[in-house]
């Protein structure tokens, strides 16, 4: 019994840290620009795409391929910001709401019509591949590297954030855009560095998801993007540290759920949404339980 619950735990931490890794671009983005980002799920699917791409079309080293990916998905996540948000930055909540749905329905079928619906086997990389087993306890490496990445990343984002004078003017611009612009502040650069980060953590959490789950897809990104937003709620969105919070704490519940309830196996994704549902109803500022408009970062 012992064993199983570990072994859940391990999984549950390893599925939470990917929610993590793409909440944290949704919070970060609702921080500044007070929007919720619903194309950043398909951000996640770009970065699986080009780290696909890099391996078996350019035949890169692994390792190339995925830091090819990571960094030129953070540079599409600038592109959408600069030609679908930022024209609209000033309108109201409803129309960036509706700017990104359609932002992520253009992502989706453009995928669609350049790469077919068809699924691809995701190559997995060398270091990832293989399973340790522990006194009965079987762990796939990319589970045991998964939250060691999250963990390191977001030790670098809360860096970044806290200690550097692009993450105070990030900090600023979430409290007031306004008043940061008037101290001369170039908004428009750091509200570009927010997208490309938030992009580039959705390009690590698309890779190590589809080493996880070796298949990519057009609309791959559309299941885990819904459950980091959920994940992001649940742990207080506007809060880079709750995101990470919410991110495992709903990993391990799904996993633990379907692991000792196995008749619910078929509602597993539906845990997310009712636990969204449970928290903007009894608690609507999450496990942060900070006010909604002081919280950022």
């Amino acid at each position: 019994m012992l064993t199983t619950i570990i072994q859940q735990l391990i999984n549950g931490i390893s599925v939470g840290s990917l929610y993590a890794l793409v909440a944290i671009g949704y919070t970060m983005v609702y921080g500044v620009l007070r929007m919720i980002n619903f194309a950043h799920g398909d951000i996640l699917m770009v970065g699986a795409y080009l780290a696909f791409f890099g391996i078996s079309a350019f035949m890169l080293p692994w390792w190339v391929s995925f830091t090819t990916a990571i960094i030129l998905t953070g540079f599409a996540g600038v592109l959408v910001e600069r030609l679908a948000y930022r024209p609209i930055r000033n309108a109201n909540r409803v129309s960036l709401l509706i700017t990104a749905v359609g932002v992520s329905f253009f992502l989706e079928n453009l995928f669609l019509v350049l790469f077919g619906g068809v699924p691809e086997a995701f190559p997995i990389a060398p270091i990832f591949q293989g399973v340790l087993n522990f006194n009965q306890i079987y762990l796939p490496v990319v589970s045991i590297y998964t939250p060691i990445l999250a963990l390191v990343l977001l030790y670098v984002l809360l860096y970044i954030l806290h200690h550097t004078k692009y993450g105070m003017a990030m900090r600023s611009i979430a409290l007031d855009i306004d008043t940061t612009s008037l101290m001369g502040i170039n908004v428009d650069i750091v509200i570009s560095l927010v997208f490309f980060i938030g992009s580039s953590l959705a390009a690590v959490g698309g890779i190590l998801w589809s080493t996880q789950y070796p298949s990519i897809n057009p609309l791959m990104g559309i299941m885990p993007g819904l459950k980091a937003f959920a994940a992001a709620v649940l742990g207080g969105i506007g809060d880079v540290a709750g995101a990470a919070i919410g991110g495992l704490v709903l990993g391990i519940s799904e996993v633990l759920i379907v692991a000792f309830f196995p008749s619910l196996a078929g509602y597993k994704d539906a845990f997310a949404f009712l636990l969204l549902i449970l928290v903007l109803l009894f608690k609507p500022t999450g496990i942060m339980g900070k006010e909604l408009e002081r919280k950022r970062f």
